[in-house]
């Protein structure tokens, strides 16, 4: 993919004055009974661009996603807490558009003054967002003069705000953090530092072939612990009793560690249990798992064991927990990951964190954001893209 236009690829003096509509990934948690918002890092790596857009004298219109409200109004999706916490982090007032269809809003933003950041309602609450619909991509169009995309999470979308509106600008600019998500994706895929260790986890492998296809060949390691791993213990012909697998995947993940196995390391030992639930007893099992019980995280001679791997320097690719990290008694293989990759980053190594699990995951082993080298905010869109696939909201960029 070529490189694209960066918003500071133009003087500031550009801006003054101009309406500029910025797509952002504001698509947050939200704690519907205390009314707000678990954790705002989206929300956070966006402000470099809102920042210099303000400071550049434009009107800054953010549009965003919440949720899948799927084409209608829903109360608990709505984007207003948003607004009200990035107007906390740039200390500025942020207003909330509901109605900007049919409100002759463009009009309006004529007269609020340089500098002014708007935030339209979730853009999902419309269906001819996601239908991509031509009619809701020009209204879109209408409000700005500039077009920018800081929504790489949201890139491999054909909707009106990521591909159908930027169509109608002559101006069509990816924000710092997009800039930012594909130099260190694209350096990971073309020219990696050595040794290259990817860790895979999370329960799916399906979701996740076309990028690990990408990066076999390039990578000196790949770790495979979460539900992953048991797909490919049980192509190997390892008992895993009722541990979570992917039955369609079994003959290509045969396959694959035929081709790799000196790469691919996997479990050696696992803490299991028959339930999952946070009161259910759990062992800890270094061979074949009984059929009653299903492994919920990687046991303590694995993570010894990859460990020993996550050294730094180099490059590391991290994407899917060890476990269900969210219960306490199985979070101890996904936090010490964690803390081998920030240790192993403050050795030298580059290290990208990719996928809201894993990102959760960073966040619960208490990792700073600073030891890590990049977090990437995309997780279908990254492995879409480290699978070679096309990012629409990422292709219409000048």
């Amino acid at each position: 993919m070529n490189k694209k236009k960066v918003i500071s690829d133009f003087p500031k003096s550009f801006y003054k004055s101009k309406k500029v509509f910025v797509r952002v990934d504001f698509n947050v948690p939200i704690n519907i009974e205390t009314d707000s918002i678990r954790e705002d890092y989206r929300i956070r790596r966006a402000i470099p661009t809102i920042d210099y857009l303000i400071d550049a004298g434009a009107k800054v219109i953010l549009g965003s996603h919440l949720g899948r409200p799927k084409g209608k109004v829903v109360k608990n999706l709505s984007l207003q807490i948003v607004s009200k916490r990035l107007s906390e982090l740039i200390d500025k007032e942020v207003v909330f558009v509901e109605d900007f269809i049919e409100s002759k809003l463009a009009e309006k933003l004529d007269n609020l003054p340089n500098g002014s950041v708007i935030m339209l309602e979730n853009l999902r609450f419309h269906k001819e967002e996601t239908d991509n619909d031509s009619k809701f991509s020009s209204s879109l169009a209408k409000l700005a003069d500039v077009y920018v995309n800081e929504a790489f999470g949201t890139s491999h979308r054909e909707h009106c705000s990521t591909h159908g509106m930027a169509k109608d600008f002559e101006n069509k600019i990816s924000g710092f953090l997009v800039d930012k998500e594909l130099s260190f994706v694209s350096k990971m895929m073309k020219k990696p530092e050595h040794p290259f260790l990817v860790i895979i986890g999370g329960s799916k492998i399906k979701d996740k072939i076309s990028a690990l296809g990408n990066l076999l060949d390039s990578a000196d390691k790949i770790l495979v612990g979460g539900g992953a791993a048991y797909t490919f213990l049980k192509a190997q012909g390892v008992s895993i009793g009722k541990s979570i697998y992917e039955e369609e995947m079994l003959e290509w993940v045969q396959d694959v560690y035929v081709k790799y196995k000196d790469k691919i390391v996997l479990p050696i030992d696992h803490v299991i249990s028959q339930t999952l639930d946070k009161t259910s007893q759990s062992l800890i099992t270094d061979v074949d798992i009984p059929k009653d019980y299903m492994a919920l995280d990687i046991g303590p001679k694995t993570i010894e064991l990859f460990n020993s791997i996550i050294k730094g320097p180099g490059y590391i690719f991290w994407n899917g927990p060890m476990g269900v990290f969210e219960f306490k008694q199985y979070s101890s293989g996904t936090i010490h990951i964690a803390r081998a990759v920030a240790l192993a980053t403050w050795r030298g190594a580059t290290s990208v964190v990719g996928g809201g699990e894993t990102i959760a995951a960073i966040r619960k082993a208490e990792v700073l954001e600073s030891e890590i080298s990049h977090m990437s905010t995309g997780g279908g869109a990254l492995l879409e893209y480290l699978g070679g696939g096309n990012l629409p909201g990422i292709e219409i960029l000048d």
